[in-house]
């Protein structure tokens, strides 16, 4: 890796903390150049601001959750896959939130993203008869990843966290595999 991916990574790194820790607005650049120990002019260079800072973890942080947590048509395993990913890297599901509260607040938050790849892995298993068909599949994937999300920094009733008892995390997953299986699995 040369300087200036070395730098990237850092930037990216510092700003997924800043930004999961304060959104896009009350992050501070300044911060960010510190934690990443890369000079403010190098932030701008690079990204030409803040928001396309942010945009960047944004994108880098939803990479690596799809990376750890590829869709399969084993939806009961996916969905348990992700609480395992949300589990490790809460940032991402606060990133997502903040980029709901302050910049997409409807529609699709990745209105660029082309989800015909995630939406075939499903439209194949409900072809093969191993998922329901009677909802569409964009749907499917919707609610499969906000099943996940029960425990995550999103949870309106509990955060998880790794600290928990390893026991509450067995419980946990073995109950969103079932409710998964149970909602759309034939």
């Amino acid at each position: 890796m040369d300087r200036s991916q070395a730098s990237r990574r850092r930037l990216l790194d510092a700003g997924a903390i800043e930004f999961a820790a304060y959104g896009v607005a009350g992050a501070r650049v300044d911060r960010i150049s510190v934690d990443a120990k890369v000079s403010k002019a190098q932030i701008y260079s690079y990204y030409a601001g803040k928001e396309n800072l942010f945009d960047a973890v944004l994108e880098d942080q939803v990479n690596d959750i799809l990376d750890r947590a590829p869709l399969t048509a084993d939806l009961p395993d996916y969905a348990v896959r992700l609480y395992d990913a949300y589990l490790e890297h809460p940032q991402l599901v606060r990133l997502a939130t903040w980029a709901r509260l302050e910049r997409v607040p409807s529609g699709p938050l990745f209105p660029q993203a082309d989800e015909t790849a995630k939406t075939e892995v499903i439209a194949a298993g409900q072809q093969a008869g191993r998922i329901r068909s009677d909802m569409s599949a964009a749907d499917i994937h919707s609610m499969v990843i906000a099943m996940a999300m029960t425990w995550s920094p999103s949870s309106l009733t509990y955060t998880a966290t790794p600290a928990d008892a390893a026991g509450d995390h067995e419980r946990r997953r073995a109950g969103l595999a079932a409710a998964v299986q149970g909602a759309f699995m034939c």
